[in-house]
C-alpha cells in the first residue's frame, strides 16, 4: 500500500496542508461542545444531587467506559472504512444523539444527560482512529511530532478557556441552551469536515471482506511483535490505573483540600490549561531533538510528582504551581505517545493499533474510576493521590528499556511499503 502519498512536502508549513487546517478548524468546534458538555453538566449533576461523589464519578464512567468497549472495534472499522466519511457521520450522529437528549431533557429526565456523554464516547472511537489515519496519510514525516505539538497547543487553549465556558453556560443559560450548543458544536464540525481531501481509493476487495475477527488478531500480534509498541501497551495500562483513581476526584481537592467553592476548580484547569500551551510550544522546538520515548518519560515522571503533591496540599499557590508544572508537561506524554505509534507503524495498522492500546489505558482507567467514588467514602484523599502518583511513577520507569529504541523508518512520499502481517 501507499502510505503518505498526498503529504505535503516537509519544507512546507503545516498551517498550508489542506488536511491539517480542516482539522483544527473541526476540533476547535468539537473543544466548544466537549468543554460545554463537561462543565455544564459537571455543575448540573452537583446541583441535582447535593455534591453525591458516585453520581459525580458516573459522569467520567459513562464518558470512558464506552472507550474501553468500542476502541477495540473502531480501529479495526477505521481500518476498513473510509476516514473522510467515518468522521464526518461520527460527528453528525453525535449532533442527532445530542439533540435527542434536549428533547428529553425538556420533559424533565435529567438524568438523560448521561446518555449524551455515552453516545459522542461511543462514536469518537470510530472517528479518532481515522484522524490518525490520516495524519499518517497527509502529514510529512518529518512534521508528525511538530504536527502533534501544534493539535495539543489547541487542546490547551481550551483548557484555559473551556471550563470558563462551560460554567458560563450553564450558569447564564441552564442546562437546556448548554446542551443545545453542545449539538450545534458537532454540527459544525461536521460540516467543516467536508474540506478534507477525497478519500483515497486503494482498498481491494479481498481487504475489504476479510473477516473483522482476523483484522483484530492481526492488530494484537502486530502490537506483540513490537517492543517498543508492547511496553507502550504496559504504560498504557498503568497510567490508566494511576488516572482514574484520581479522574474524579478534582472537586474533592477544591472542596475538601482549600476549601474553596466547587467553581473554582476552573481555575485551576485554567492553569493547567496555560502551562499546557506553553509546553506544547517547548515541544515544537525540541521535537527533532528529543527521542519520543524520552519525553514520555520525562512528562509521566514529573505528573507523578505533581498528583501527589496536589494530595498533600492545602495551599492554593502550592497547588497552582503544581497545576502548571504538570499542564507544562503533559503534552510531553500526549505528543510522545501518538509520535510512537504513528512512527513505529505501519498505515494500514495504525487503526488496530490505536483500537489495541486504547483500550489498555481506558480500561483501566474505567476500572478505577468507577471505584474512585467509593475509595474517596474509605480513604482519605492524601492517601489516593499518594498512591496514584507511585503507581504513574511505575509507568515512567518501565520505559527506560526502549530509550535507546531507533523507531523503524517510515517511506518518502510516493514509496510503496509491503502489507505488514
Amino acid at each position: 500500500m501507499s502510505i503518505q502519498a498526498h503529504a505535503s512536502p516537509a519544507n512546507t508549513s503545516l498551517f498550508r496542508n489542506r488536511f491539517y487546517q480542516t482539522i483544527l478548524i473541526s476540533n476547535i468546534f468539537l473543544q466548544i461542545g466537549i468543554w460545554v458538555r463537561n462543565f455544564a453538566i459537571l455543575m448540573f449533576v452537583t446541583d441535582k444531587t447535593n455534591n453525591d461523589p458516585l453520581a459525580i464519578s458516573l459522569i467520567s464512567v459513562v464518558e470512558f467506559a464506552p472507550i474501553f468497549v468500542f476502541s477495540f472495534i473502531g480501529g479495526a472499522f477505521a481500518d476498513r472504512w473510509k476516514p473522510k466519511r467515518t468522521m464526518i457521520w461520527c460527528d453528525f450522529l453525535s449532533a442527532v444523539s445530542v439533540f435527542a437528549v434536549l428533547l428529553t431533557l425538556l420533559y424533565e429526565s435529567w438524568e438523560a444527560v448521561y446518555f449524551a456523554t455515552f453516545i459522542s464516547a461511543i462514536l469518537s472511537q470510530f472517528s479518532q482512529p481515522s484522524v490518525m489515519k490520516l495524519f499518517k496519510q497527509h502529514v510529512h514525516p518529518d512534521k508528525l511530532q511538530q504536527g502533534m505539538a501544534l493539535f495539543q497547543s489547541l487542546v490547551a487553549i481550551f483548557m484555559v478557556l473551556g471550563p470558563t465556558l462551560g460554567i458560563f453556560a450553564y450558569h447564564q443559560f441552564g442546562i437546556h441552551i448548554s446542551i443545545g450548543v453542545m449539538g450545534v458544536a458537532f454540527l459544525l464540525s461536521a460540516i467543516v469536515l467536508f474540506r478534507l481531501p477525497a478519500d483515497e481509493e486503494q482498498e481491494t476487495k479481498t481487504e475489504r471482506t476479510s473477516k473483522l475477527r482476523q483484522e483484530l488478531a492481526d492488530g494484537f500480534r502486530y502490537v506483540w511483535r513490537s517492543p517498543v509498541l508492547r511496553v507502550l501497551g504496559a504504560t498504557f495500562a498503568i497510567a490508566g490505573f494511576s488516572v482514574g483513581t484520581i479522574q474524579t476526584l478534582g472537586l474533592f481537592v477544591v472542596t475538601e483540600r482549600l476549601g474553596q467553592p466547587k467553581e473554582f476548580l476552573q481555575f485551576l484547569l485554567m492553569v493547567n490549561g496555560v502551562a499546557m500551551l506553553i509546553g506544547g510550544g517547548l515541544i515544537m522546538t525540541l521535537s527533532k531533538k528529543v527521542k519520543p520515548q524520552v519525553l514520555l518519560a520525562f512528562g509521566m515522571a514529573v505528573s507523578a510528582v505533581c498528583i501527589a503533591g496536589m494530595g498533600f496540599s492545602t495551599s492554593i499557590p502550592l497547588t497552582l504551581v503544581l497545576q502548571f508544572l504538570n499542564g507544562l508537561t503533559f503534552p510531553c506524554i500526549q505528543i510522545g505517545i501518538n509520535t510512537l505509534i504513528l512512527q513505529s507503524t505501519e498505515q494500514s495498522y495504525v487503526g488496530r493499533v490505536n483500537g489495541v492500546l486504547s483500550p489498555m489505558f481506558m480500561g483501566m482507567m474505567v476500572v478505577m474510576m468507577s471505584l474512585s467514588g467509593v475509595l474517596k467514602k474509605l480513604f482519605p484523599l492524601v492517601s489516593i493521590y499518594t498512591f496514584s502518583g507511585i503507581v504513574m511513577l511505575i509507568g515512567a520507569v518501565i520505559l527506560v528499556p526502549i530509550f535507546k529504541h531507533k523507531a523503524a523508518p517510515i517511506p518518502v512520499p510516493g514509496t510503496e511499503e509491503p502489507e505488514g502481517a
